[in-house]
């Protein structure tokens, strides 16, 4: 019996992607000037629109997901006699991952037969979608629920994610940056190098002068500590060239059988701001502390 694969719509993957392979998505919610949307489709998110009012100063907020929508859609799955796998964005920045468990809590004692697997990705955007790629890959290939989460879990732990942003003010504004002492705000040409700790927390690592040289360090890193070379992740945030030279310089020297890139989604991206660039790979298993 084949088993469901949930995620939540920080995943930063394409709806045809999703669709295409029976993805369930719980979305999450953003707010500009205190009006909510959702992105529900990547492919018509207007990533130069979006990110250009928050370079004016428009205020935009997010919000976890709360346990009753998860469980929702946990239970849809469950009542079909499904198991599941839910991948979700890290617990280190949101605390949409403590609703599953909740959710999760609350529907073993209803489907007591049924397996409900979480899997914290510690990682936002294709750090998470990377994972939902992976678990689909597997159940294709046939692989129980428990083998799936064994397999991703691995993968999770190996999954390196290095960015850079133009200004940190929108990670220190909502307390996503862990430690502000180690970085310098992007003043004097000085661009922080961060990365997810492998508490799933948003940490500097190094500090580079310029964006170009910031760009070839990321380019450096996947380089360097790439072990997986099955498929590799960019997102940009209305950054669009800058996304398409980190490829090329990857390219020079590392040859994956897949490049993802892809426009940064929007709930996720209101933390990290307009010219943010991220990169995404799986190394080691303790590539999360270099």
């Amino acid at each position: 019996m084949s088993f469901a694969v949930i995620t939540d719509s920080t995943a930063n993957l394409k709806k045809s992607f999703l669709s295409l392979n029976g993805i369930k998505v719980i979305e999450m919610p953003y707010f500009i000037n205190g009006k909510e949307y959702t992105c529900t489709e990547l492919e018509s998110f207007d990533d130069s629109d979006y990110y250009g009012k928050i370079r004016q100063g428009t205020l935009v907020n997010t919000s976890q997901i709360n346990p009753q929508q998860i469980e929702d859609v946990f239970e849809c799955e469950l009542k079909a006699g499904k198991d599941l796998i839910f991948i979700g964005l890290s617990s280190g920045v949101s605390g949409s991952f403590k609703s599953a468990q909740i959710a999760k809590s609350e529907l073993e004692e209803k489907y007591p037969n049924r397996k409900i697997l979480l899997i914290d990705s510690l990682g936002a955007a294709l750090g998470i979608g990377l994972c939902v790629y992976f678990a689909n890959h597997y159940r294709k290939k046939g692989l129980s629920v428990e083998e799936t989460f064994e397999k991703v879990s691995d993968i999770r732990d190996r999954m390196y994610q290095v960015f850079i942003v133009d200004d940190l003010m929108h990670l220190k504004r909502t307390g996503r940056l862990s430690n502000v002492g180690a970085a310098v705000g992007c003043v004097l040409g000085i661009k922080p190098l961060l990365k997810g700790s492998r508490e799933g927390k948003i940490v500097a690592t190094a500090k580079i002068r310029g964006r170009k040289q910031a760009i070839s360090a990321l380019a450096d890193k996947c380089i360097n500590l790439i072990k997986d070379t099955k498929i590799i992740g960019i997102t940009y945030a209305d950054c669009k060239e800058d996304a398409l030279l980190l490829k090329s310089l990857i390219e020079s020297k590392v040859k994956p059988h897949k490049f993802i890139i892809e426009k940064h989604e929007p709930v996720t991206g209101a933390h990290i701001g307009p010219g943010a660039l991220a990169l995404y790979f799986v190394g080691d298993s303790d590539v999360r502390d270099m």
